[in-house]
């Protein structure tokens, strides 16, 4: 915990930039956390305890100086108000934000060799960073890596993670990979899972799964009458009255009447 008197000295978050205002190389570096980010949104709707950012400063006195931030392409952090105060932030201050770091922290290869997996780790690391995410799709082969790797804070150190997708408890979520759902686009993503494995549905596909939904309850519902439909001339020739085989069948008199007149 830092001292009191080591806190006065601090920046604090308004007068620190946002970013480091490096420009991404490829547009997965932005759409890839983005896509988390909306999907966390719908996941955790109700929750106002956690905060996920894009391409945002994180802040810190672990560093050389708390003036210059790591600015990873996505991170997660728990425990934290999901808007500082009512408001957007600026940035990540670590010690404005009772001394929490991310918990989660998501890096994206580039073509720009970004010292993901030894530097930046470090970084990470030292920060207090549970989960790194190293997300590595296009270059793995040229860094000796696989495309998707999990590492997890051990006694100081990062571990990788061998399953796929990786669940962590930590967080009651699971990250992996999975082809893009929309489908629009033959692309692959990162996405949310569950303890049993099972990918969380982005807003689109859960409205589809509705709408399908009411369409075979519909659909059922419709088959359903039409069999008591069809019950009712057997039903007559068995001796019963139109009263008898409404009261049989859960329908009203009138559609059983008007069922009568069509038999002739």
């Amino acid at each position: 915990m830092m001292s009191s008197n080591l806190r006065q000295y601090l920046p604090s978050g308004d007068e620190l930039p946002c970013s480091d205002d490096t420009p991404v190389d490829n547009e997965d570096q932005n759409f890839i956390p983005n896509f988390l980010l909306f999907l966390l949104e719908a996941i955790w709707k109700t929750r106002q305890d956690w905060f996920f950012a894009v391409d945002m400063g994180v802040y810190h006195t672990t560093g050389v100086n708390p003036r210059v931030p790591i600015v990873p392409d996505g991170f997660l952090s728990l425990g934290v108000e999901r808007r500082k105060q009512g408001k957007s932030r600026r940035s990540y201050v670590v010690w404005e934000e009772n001394d929490i770091p991310p918990t989660l922290v998501l890096e994206v290869v580039s073509w720009t060799p970004g010292e993901e997996y030894d530097t930046k780790a470090a970084i990470y690391a030292n920060l207090g960073v549970l989960y790194y995410v190293i997300y590595n799709p296009e270059y793995w082969q040229r860094d000796r890596h696989q495309p998707f790797e999990v590492y997890k804070l051990i006694d100081g150190s990062y571990e990788l993670q061998k399953k796929e997708p990786c669940w962590m408890p930590e967080i009651n979520l699971g990250i992996g990979r999975s082809p893009d759902p929309s489908g629009i686009i033959q692309r692959e993503v990162l996405s949310w899972y569950d303890e049993q494995g099972n990918r969380y549905p982005t807003p689109e596909e859960q409205a589809q799964q509705a709408q399908q939904q009411a369409q075979q309850a519909q659909q059922q519902a419709q088959q359903a009458q039409q069999a008591r439909l069809d019950a009712i001339p057997r039903l007559l020739q068995m001796g019963l009255g139109v009263e008898q085989v409404a009261e049989v069948l859960g329908l009203s008199i009138d559609i059983v009447r008007a069922e009568v007149q069509k038999l002739g």
